[in-house]
């Protein structure tokens, strides 16, 4: 991996070497369109249907809506005019409990590392960080985008994530399906609180696979084979007729599943051989 950024972390008078690492990357096949009748490639082309013109590069500048059809021009030097301490730095503004964020916040994650002479601070910030609990709320321009960000703990690694100003966050309150109201019997919570505690588990991603992606993957070797896809007919919906009859047998589900589950790990599990004498 290539750093994206070096800079520092800034809080109080200390500050941190540190460089920027993605810390996600996305597995989404990608695909080309191209025209149906020759199999070429379709061109996106940046096109001016005032002048009748393809635009090229050198001509186009950035305009900013302000009122409609009315745009105010920003130049690269409009851009370049912006203080450059703000795009080295992460200054951290507040410590704060990771429970009080709402995960709806976070953007994009980053890994922070400690850069050139930056060991020492870096160990020690991540260390206290550690001790109290606490994770860091900062301000960091990427790029040319200034953002909201929190920094935490992971393992030996400061991980940062990217965060939406509350601005950027839109009011669940704006959702008019959500102005209804309903009578919930005692026995439908605890039959639903039951069913959540037969299928809680301890997190482990490793177990939980990108099923839509390989059944693409399929579909596209069988394709470059030449063989005929196999499409597996959808299963039909059924219609839930009864609230507590469905808890009832998605209860049994679920214990006959653990049960399962626990019978294979079981069975997983090396047998101690008997002694002879």
């Amino acid at each position: 991996m290539r750093p994206l950024w070096k800079g520092a972390i800034s809080f109080g008078l200390v500050n941190v070497p540190v460089k920027l690492y993605k810390a996600t990357e996305s597995s989404d096949l990608k695909f080309n369109y191209l025209h149906a009748r020759c199999r070429t490639p379709i061109q996106y082309r940046k096109y001016c249907p005032y002048c009748q013109v393809e635009v090229p590069p050198e001509e186009i500048v950035r305009g900013y809506e302000y009122e409609k059809g009315k745009y105010v021009i920003l130049q690269e030097e409009d851009l370049e005019g912006i203080p450059q301490e703000a795009t080295r730095s992460i200054n951290i503004l507040d410590f704060v409990d990771l429970e009080e964020i709402d995960p709806i916040y976070f953007d994009r994650a980053y890994y922070l590392v400690p850069g050139e002479m930056g060991q020492k601070a870096y160990a020690l910030l991540r260390q206290a960080m550690e001790a109290t609990g606490k994770i860091a709320i900062a301000r960091v321009s990427l790029r040319t985008r200034e953002s909201l960000a929190a920094v935490r703990v992971s393992g030996r690694t400061l991980v940062m994530h990217t965060m939406f100003y509350p601005r950027e966050v839109r009011a669940a309150e704006q959702l008019l399906e959500l102005n209804f109201e309903v009578k919930l019997h005692e026995n439908e919570v605890k039959m639903a609180v039951t069913l959540i505690n037969n299928l809680a588990a301890r997190f482990e991603p490793e177990k939980y696979t990108d099923a839509y992606r390989q059944a693409l993957l399929e579909i596209i070797e069988a394709k470059v084979a030449g063989e005929e896809v196999a499409v597996p007919a959808r299963p039909a919906a059924g219609k839930v007729v009864d609230l507590m009859e469905a808890l009832k047998a998605s209860i049994e589900l679920a214990k006959k599943e653990k049960a399962t589950g626990a019978g294979d790990e079981e069975a997983k599990k090396p047998r101690r051989r008997r002694k002879t004498s």
